[in-house]
């Protein structure tokens, strides 16, 4: 069996698309997601290693996390490339921050599949099979993701190497939260859903 990976989480994203807000400071849950990010990833993983903005209000939520922070400004590539670097473990799984739907039982589903796969890439899927995110990757593949160019993740070494799927519960790998439209619908069904009898 192969060892547990680190998780890297990307949240050095300027979230242009909020228009003014920071959607990784969205509460849920009176949790802001950043730090439900975080959290999640510290109960799946023995090291985690988190890319931020420079001097970003989102570091202070973080203050106590036992994590490595990696300060990047520029696109996904260079922070991908600086948390890849900051990774000590032989394999990451990079996690985007603004996926509410990835928690601890998420996580260590795909911590889980890799230490029983062979494969030099997990990506995770919708129940569907839709790939999603997030995606573990051997540090084989490392210097590959560190050359990566401009703001397209790592599409071409996943195109490049395959992927063996984990299929994730609903559509947990798909749903991310980068407008305040995906915010309010997202929270509108999640109210609806609270609402529903339990055995409706």
């Amino acid at each position: 069996m192969r060892p547990v990976p680190s998780i890297l989480v990307l949240a050095a994203g300027r979230a242009t698309r909020m228009r003014g807000a920071d959607k990784l400071l969205e509460e849920i849950d009176g949790t802001p997601l950043i730090l439900r990010a975080v959290r999640a990833a510290l109960r799946a993983a023995p090291e985690v290693v988190v890319t931020l903005p420079p001097a970003s209000p989102r570091r202070a939520w973080l203050a106590d996390a036992p994590v490595r922070i990696v300060e990047v400004d520029g696109p996904m590539s260079a922070s991908l490339a600086a948390g890849i670097a900051a990774v000590t473990r032989d394999a990451a799984t990079v996690h985007l921050a603004d996926m509410p739907g990835i928690g601890a039982p998420e996580l260590s589903a795909m911590a889980a599949a890799w230490t029983r796969a062979d494969a030099p890439i997990l990506r995770a899927t919708a129940a569907d099979g839709t790939p999603g995110q997030p995606v573990t990757f051997a540090r084989s593949l490392f210097p590959e993701l560190a050359a990566l160019i401009g703001d397209v993740g790592a599409r071409a070494v996943i195109a490049r190497h395959g992927a063996h799927p984990v299929a994730l519960p609903a559509r947990a790998a798909l749903t991310d939260l980068d407008t305040p439209e995906d915010w309010a619908a997202w929270r509108a069904m999640r109210r609806a859903a609270d609402s529903k009898p339990p055995n409706s």
